[in-house]
Order: structure tokens, then sequence, then C-alpha cells
């Protein structure tokens, strides 16, 4: 019987005994999970007391603001939420005057997203917020560490879009 072809494992006994050879705690993926994990709760925080919004509300408030006018569909997409949480905070943006629905031009099922007045300067609030809560993120790193991080940031998002759309 012919040998089986098996990928190559850096460390085959101990990949056999069931050891990784990067712990979970140290992987790119859980340390990643942890960090958005962690800004999450102190943004929410920061959200809610300067806007009132709560974080997946005010995520979708600075799309509308810099990428509108947009669908829903959009807003998800812009927003890197679901299709159902970018209906239900556009619905409750659209609740609080926030934001408008109108019909769309091409699409007879489909709206479209606009600022309003009161929207628009809830979003300059927001803004600033986003601001000052970027760079406390990254305080902890030299101008050229952040300069660096952006650019293999850059790079991270533009590969894992690639690996998405090809289907993993």
């Amino acid at each position: 019987m012919p040998p089986i072809d098996r990928p190559a494992v850096a460390d085959a006994p101990a990949a056999r005994r069931g050891r990784v050879r990067t712990p979970l705690p140290e992987s790119f993926t859980h340390r990643l999970h942890t960090l958005q994990k962690l800004t999450d709760k102190v943004t929410q925080d920061a959200y809610l007391a300067a806007t009132g919004l709560p974080l997946g509300e005010g995520r979708c408030l600075s799309a509308v603001g810099a990428f509108a006018p947009l669908s829903v569909k959009d807003l998800a997409q812009r927003a890197n939420v679901d299709k159902a949480q970018a209906s239900r905070a556009a619905q409750a943006l659209v609740d609080k005057g926030l934001v408008e629905k109108t019909a769309s031009a091409t699409d007879a099922r489909g709206v479209v997203l606009r600022f309003t007045p009161e929207g628009q300067r809830l979003w300059r609030r927001l803004m600033a917020v986003i601001e000052a809560r970027n760079q406390q993120i990254v305080a902890c790193l030299s101008d050229a560490e952040r300069a660096q991080f952006d650019r293999i940031l850059t790079r991270l998002v533009a590969h894992a879009r690639d690996v998405a759309q090809q289907g993993g």
C-alpha cells in the first residue's frame, strides 16, 4: 500500500500528542478577538456617555456619515455588522430622528439612509469620540510603530477580504 500524503507539520511528534506550536492565548486570532472585546467595552461606555447611543447604533451612525447615501445592505457591510443588526440599528436611528429613510430610486424594495440635521450634529460628536478612542487604543505605540501598524493592518484587512471573497 502506498504511503498516505500528509501535510508537513513542523513538530510532528508534538502534533501527534495533541500539543500545538502556538498556545491559544498567544495565537493571533485569539489576541485580536481579545483586543476587540476589551476595546468594545470601553467604546460602548464612551459612545453612551457622549451620544446616548449604544455601540451598534453608534457604528451605524458613523457609517452613514462616512458613506451616505447608502442602503441597509451597504450599511451592514460598511459598519461591519450583519444585515439584521444594520436593519435594527437603522430603524432605531430613524426612530430617534437621526437618520431618514427614503425610497431607493434604483430598487423598488430598497431604502436609502441619510442624516437628518440632528443626526449630522450627533455624528460630529461621535467622530470626536472615535478619534479619541483610536488615539487611546494606540497610545502605547510610538509614532513609527503606529505608522508600521497602520500599514500592516491595511495589508491584513485587504488579505482577509481577498480570502473571504475566494470562499475561505
